[in-house]
């Protein structure tokens, strides 16, 4: 078959790869014109059946230096691509989001693992990752020196030194790189490939290091490998060719107390491995996720290999990685030196249950046999005899995740399928209703039945809303590690996160509404409880606000108030906000000359009514008709009359009436209102009283009191004639009040 290609290293006698007519070029294959290729005529007369390839072309690499050649003993011609690499097999593309706690599963081993355990056969592990068998390498030739100066940055350390049998160059075309350029990395030298293919496969990073490069940084003739926290004002520079400057939290190794590489995330370039590349240090090691996890934002990488440590990767398979490295380039590197530092192995985790806390605890109906076949298809091993029905499982070094008998039940129970558990209500005793639960029910219930809608805001707030609410922010607690600076501080009341949303939702704008938040709240002033914990109160807040009116907000947030404290049983009376001790942070938004404090009938503050001072409401430019109430939940329930609560909802069942008395010109709004009100609870009705109009034609004459009330009862419907009997009644009261 003839080919023209004028590609630099095309020779008699070479193996190479031909794309044949008809094919697609795969490097095009998912692009938007894939590019076939065919029969062309070359130099006017010559016919070039299709293409001899490149590395870039197969979609094997960047390299566009040449044809890509094969190791002539290696297959015959006429050998398809993909049978002689494995190719022509099927991908699974895993959605791993669900297993991110699971280090063993950023592996291809730990991942067949768990399908097979899934699939309820036994994995067989390699040979090779279960041992730490150093019989192989040679121990001494060449001097070097491990030392960790903190074991909990950096659990264990396993270095090996190879020396190269002949130049490390890539002349052909290797199963790895066709194995990662297929997993989305990009192969970049020998070396560097064996190490991102044993990644891929065991989860375990690792990373080379030029032996004479490091010797030189060291400015020592031995080598001397310090693994430590990196210190203020340290800078490196990184194999992507950035300096960046070294934290605290950040892990450095060091050649002689030298930085050389940032641990776990990436390497120097002062010891990067090239073509002249004689000796190797290879490091193989497992470092502290959290540090890692600082590491990776602080300085933005995020690279296969930090992405693997950042899960927590177990020191137990350091020193066999490490290993396998050294058998996988036998025929080209020897060890010269092996130096294992593993200041406080990790004991292997045992655990006890027994089928019967299993079943209890999934519903199911596993035998132990079940359970321990389940569990040693992934290797779990147990420890002694069973025949009591308690089982010890060995947990396997890989399974860092795993520590107490929960742990193992969720395995049994994910393992063996929850769809595969019959679905049965589980059979208890009836637990109590929870009173403060029921309160709350009740409290949100009522207030959306009268027309209020809730919300749910934040508990952290800003200094900016504090001091709009001129509350102090030294009463608040401050959050040392706030998710954004405007939530700085724990709030002390929730009026004001209220207040902030009314001039949202006016801004829309919505002409009329009322709002209403059920949420806990702390002051510093509240304390702390026996374990320095501080305390906090459940509160209802409540805000209505008009764009148009201009008066009346007061009554209007006090009809909803009453209407919600009448439904509780309480009984409540007001005292002017001014003539009461203001220390309250929840009293701060509040105007104390229109504003009350709510009393229940022993005289115990409930919480506070009433409008809000000119400068919070021009702080959170809302307009003059705005109320509220904030009230303590906790007294709520001390004072509620039953537990059994009832709302005045607007239904056909209500009757809505007029009243008007006529009184005495000294005698108080308040007086009569509580007169009517105190009747209307002696009747076991639930109601609603709106003032509508005082009328007064001359100074020193009786006035007219009119009121618009709604009443039903709590459990029947009320007929025309017990409604105007309430009526005739109500009315004689001008008498006794006049």
């Amino acid at each position: 078959i003839q080919v023209m290609c004028g590609a630099p290293n095309v020779r008699v006698g070479m193996l190479t790869v031909w794309i044949a007519p008809g094919a697609t070029v795969p490097a095009s294959f998912n692009s938007d014109a894939p590019f076939i290729i065919g029969t062309r005529k070359m130099l006017k007369k010559y016919e070039s059946h299709g293409m001899l390839a490149g590395a870039d072309e197969l979609d094997f690499g960047d390299d566009h230096s040449g044809i890509v050649e094969l190791e002539p003993k290696s297959a015959t011609p006429g050998t398809t691509l993909a049978d002689h690499f494995r190719l022509a097999d099927t991908i699974l593309e895993i959605e791993n989001k669900s297993l991110t706690h699971r280090p063993d599963t950023f592996g291809i081993i730990g991942f067949a693992r768990e399908v097979a355990g899934i699939l309820g056969q036994k994995f067989v592990t390699p040979d090779w990752i279960l041992s730490d068998n150093t019989q192989d390498f040679n121990l001494h030739e060449l001097p070097l020196e491990v030392k960790i100066d903190d074991s909990t940055l950096c659990p264990r350390y396993t270095a090996l030194i190879l020396s190269c049998k002949h130049p490390l160059e890539r002349r052909y075309l290797q199963e790895i790189q066709t194995l990662l350029s297929r997993s989305g990395m990009r192969p970049i030298s020998p070396l560097v490939d064996l190490t991102n293919y044993l990644m891929l496969l065991t989860g375990q990073p690792l990373h080379a290091f030029d032996y004479d490069k490091l010797l030189e940084i060291g400015d020592s003739s031995s080598p001397k490998i310090i693994v430590r926290a990196a210190r203020q004002d340290e800078t490196i520079k990184l194999l992507d060719g950035k300096d960046i400057a070294l934290q605290p939290h950040d892990i450095v190794i060091t050649s002689n107390d030298v930085p050389v590489a940032l641990a776990g995330a990436m390497g120097g370039a002062s010891t990067a491995v090239d073509e002249n590349t004689k000796t190797i240090i290879l490091e193989s090691a497992t470092f502290s996720l959290y540090n890692l996890r600082k590491t990776q934002m602080a300085h933005g990488i995020f690279s296969e290999a930090i992405t693997r440590f950042t899960k927590g990767q177990p020191a137990s398979q350091t020193l066999a990685v490490a290993g396998e490295f050294a058998r996988l380039v036998s025929d080209q590197m020897r060890p010269r030196c092996l130096v294992d530092c593993y200041p406080n192995p990790t004991k292997p985790i045992k655990v006890n249950l027994d089928a019967v806390q299993v079943n209890a605890l999934l519903g199911s109906n596993y035998r132990p046999s079940e359970i321990i076949q389940c569990l040693e298809n992934v290797g779990f091993a147990i420890s002694g005899d069973y025949t009591d029905g308690s089982i010890t499982f060995i947990v396997p070094a890989w399974r860092t995740d795993i520590h107490i008998p929960e742990d193992i039940i969720e395995e049994v129970g994910r393992l063996n399928g929850y769809d595969n558990i019959d679905p049965v209500l589980p059979l208890h005793a009836t637990a109590n209703p929870n009173p403060l639960y029921q309160l709350k029910t009740h409290l949100r219930q009522a207030l959306s039945s009268f027309g209020a809608n809730e919300l749910l805001t934040y508990s952290f707030v800003s200094q900016a809303l504090l001091d709009k609410a001129t509350q102090n922010p030294d009463n608040s607690y401050r959050i040392i590690n706030s998710i954004s600076p405007e939530l700085q501080y724990i709030r002390q009341s929730i009026v004001p996160s209220l207040l902030d949303k009314s001039y949202i939702n006016l801004k829309v704008p919505y002409d009329h509404f009322a709002i209403f938040e059920l949420n806990q709240v702390t002051q510093k002033s509240f304390g702390v409880d026996q374990d320095s914990i501080p305390k906090e109160q459940s509160h209802l807040a409540f805000i209505v606000a008009d764009r148009k009116e201009k008066d009346g907000a007061y009554y209007e947030a006090q009809r909803y108030l009453e209407a919600v404290l009448r439904s509780l049983g309480i009984s409540n009376s007001f005292k002017l906000l001014a003539d009461v001790a203001q220390d309250d942070a929840v009293y701060r938004p509040f105007e104390p000359y229109r504003s009350a404090t709510i009393l229940a009938e022993d005289g115990e503050e409930l919480g506070v009514l009433g409008e809000f001072k000119n400068s919070v409401r021009a702080n959170f430019k809302l307009p003059p008709y705005v109320a509220g109430f904030e009230l303590d939940i906790a007294k709520l329930q001390a004072h509620a009359k039953t537990q059994h609560f009832s709302s005045l909802s607007l239904s056909e069942q209500l009757a809505n009436e007029d009243l008007t008395l006529s009184v005495s010109s000294d005698t108080d709004y308040a007086e009569v209102y509580i007169t009517v009100r105190q009747f209307l609870e002696a009747q076991g009705l639930i109601f609603d009283i709106k003032p509508i109009c005082i009328y007064q034609e001359n100074a020193g004459l009786n006035k007219n009191l009119t009121f618009h009330i709604s009443f039903a009862h709590p459990t029947k419907t009320l007929t025309n004639s017990q409604i105007q009997g309430i009526m005739k009644k109500l009315s004689e009261i001008k008498v006794s009040v006049g």
